[in-house]
């Protein structure tokens, strides 16, 4: 699933936050189970015996509204976005992505900051697989707890066309609408998928399931939601627009404290380099 965004701070609070990244990365590579790592260290050394030239790109964007697995961190207004990323001619790749979003919701953070890692399998042909993990940080603002967390993400490709992903949260935060009540495990399943209907044009869309495990009875059970959406995308060489319709269950808002992105419309202009 993509992401849409908001501006609280601009890109001043992304640039503030850049200076966590030392200590971040740290925290993200410790948290990593350590066959990923092994993992990610063959690729490595498996890029340099072939002489493999590292690759460097990333994007700029902006967002009419910062939705993420079916609820809005920007309350329904638009954020600036930016991702960063390396990746070896041996399948390894690295990153960081940042957006700004309303400090109004908890945690009361100025921007969202990711970390990710991962290594990329060839499955030959025009189908991959990857593993990777990443680690989420919220900075900034007047945050009182700490809402950071990482997950691991295992997915499946076809191309451009279409990908599976299954994700895995071990400290996910929970809550019971705006109340925050503790961590468990959860997982999510999405997949999403474009389709070329014309020179430059794309018919595209995406569904998941968000599933947090119980605590306890109650208001600390098991519980999940689905969200998808659907849309139009718009490419021109580095240039990409996306406009697309957003549905969410209204069990989201059990979960998270942000407004559900249920029957809404959000567009994103984005351009590589």
């Amino acid at each position: 699933m993509g992401r849409t965004a908001h501006s609280t701070g601009g890109m001043a609070s992304i640039s503030n936050s850049l200076s966590h990244s030392v200590s971040a990365t740290v925290a993200l590579v410790r948290s990593l189970p350590p066959w990923l790592l092994c993992l990610f260290a063959a690729g490595a050394g498996h890029a340099e015996g072939l002489g493999s030239t590292l690759s460097v790109g990333g994007n700029l964007a902006v967002t009419s509204d910062y939705i993420y697995r079916g609820v809005s961190q920007s309350d329904g207004h638009g954020a600036l976005q930016a991702e960063l990323h390396a990746t070896s001619g041996g399948g390894n790749f690295i990153g960081a992505w940042a957006s700004t979003r309303d400090n109004s919701f908890d945690p009361y953070a100025n921007a969202d900051v990711e970390l990710y890692l991962g290594h990329h399998f060839d499955l030959g042909g025009v189908w991959g697989a990857a593993l990777s993990g990443r680690a989420h940080y919220f900075v900034g603002g007047n945050q009182q707890v700490s809402d950071d967390y990482q997950e691991i993400i295992a997915s499946l490709t076809y191309m451009d066309r279409w990908a599976l992903s299954l994700t895995a949260i071990p400290n996910a935060v929970r809550y019971w609408y705006t109340q925050r009540l503790s961590r468990s495990p959860a997982w999510v399943a999405e997949t999403s998928g474009q389709w070329l209907i014309g020179e430059w044009f794309f018919v595209t869309g995406g569904a998941g399931y968000y599933r947090a495990t119980g605590t306890g009875p109650g208001i600390e059970a098991a519980n999940g939601f689905a969200y998808g959406n659907a849309g139009l995308a718009f490419e021109y060489r580095r240039w990409r627009l996306d406009v697309s319709y957003f549905l969410t269950q209204e069990k989201a808002q059990q979960l998270f404290p942000y407004p559900t992105a249920d029957h809404r419309v959000a567009g994103t202009l984005l351009w590589r380099f």
